[in-house]
């Protein structure tokens, strides 16, 4: 073993004994830096030369260093090669400071497929059924007193899903999704080969809007991305479209969206990502047709990752 040292920022919840098997291939460290300030102090006065792989265990670690932007990264000590983000999303890493200083950054996107995918699915059925509206209330008190009664829901069957974003966890969602009878079409960059699309149907983006009763956004958030689904967008979409967003909530814009749902172009919505996180936005809050979740998409013990805050 060398004098590289591999350094942890934020908790392992479920791979201790992984972090402790390092220690033979290299000297493990951690920090004690309570905020990012701490942690760029001692990024530059010695404390952690010599650390060469970050293991970044975010979103526990934003509390300690924040996001690597790019006055983080340029902070780095020089030894620094590798950031290990354990993660699918990589958002929260200037990537392009990274190769300008060299450092190489690796995630891990198909660990949390299935249970994204799962999530979807279960905000897909609950937007459709208006399975929030009874929710509330039962809750509420108004289970057999409500007048007027609430809507009658809509079945999964023969609705055309559009899936925009057909990366890993969009093709599980296809899979998923027939065994509802759904129809999927799909909006890449670029159009999958037959095996990857399996069946689903690629169409340009206008078209996703156009056709789609059910739109599911599983796509990566970036400069491109951002917003992707906005006031002009919303109009192209069937009247009562149904809209669920697990990829990250810079990609919707909210404050379109909730103009959208009191207009009704929008019938329902299904979230657990939001753009300013963990700040909701009120007409989301309001809405008894907007089915929120705590960005809890990827919190299983199979996965071993806690709520994560977005971009």
């Amino acid at each position: 073993m060398d004098s590289r040292r591999i350094l942890l920022l934020g908790k392992l919840d479920h791979t201790a004994s992984t972090w402790e098997a390092l220690s033979t291939v290299a000297a493990t460290t951690k920090t004690d830096a309570g905020d990012r300030e701490h942690f760029l102090t001692q990024c530059t006065d010695g404390t952690l030369d010599d650390v060469t792989v970050i293991v970044d265990r975010a979103p526990a670690s934003f509390a300690q260093a924040g996001r690597f932007d790019s006055t983080l990264v340029n902070a780095l000590p020089a030894s620094v090669r590798f950031i290990c983000h354990n993660g699918a999303g990589y958002d929260s890493i200037d990537i392009a400071a990274c190769s300008a200083r060299g450092i190489q950054v690796s995630n891990c996107p198909n660990v949390v497929e299935d249970a994204t995918a799962d999530a979807a699915i279960f905000l897909i059925l609950a937007t459709l059924r208006g399975f929030n509206n009874g929710i509330m209330a039962i809750r509420n008190g108004e289970w057999k007193s409500a007048v007027p009664p609430p809507l009658l829901g809509h079945d999964p069957q023969g609705k055309v899903l559009g899936v925009l974003g057909m990366g890993g966890i969009g093709r599980n969602l296809k899979r998923k999704a027939e065994c509802f009878g759904m129809q999927v079409i799909y909006h890449n960059r670029n159009q999958l080969s037959e095996r990857e699309a399996d069946g689903a149907r690629y169409v340009s983006f206008d078209e996703l809007l156009a056709q789609s009763d059910v739109l599911s956004l599983n796509l990566p958030l970036n400069a491109k991305t951002r917003n992707i689904e906005s006031t002009a967008e919303f109009n192209k979409m069937k009247p009562g479209i149904i809209i669920v967003n697990t990829a990250l909530g810079g990609v919707l814009d909210e404050d379109a969206l909730v103009q959208a749902l009191d207009s009704g172009t929008v019938l329902s919505v299904g979230l657990d990502v939001y753009q300013q996180e963990p700040n909701l936005h009120p007409g989301l809050l309001r809405n008894p047709h907007v089915c929120l979740l705590p960005h809890m998409g990827t919190s299983t013990v199979e996965v071993g990752r806690p709520n994560a805050p977005d971009a």
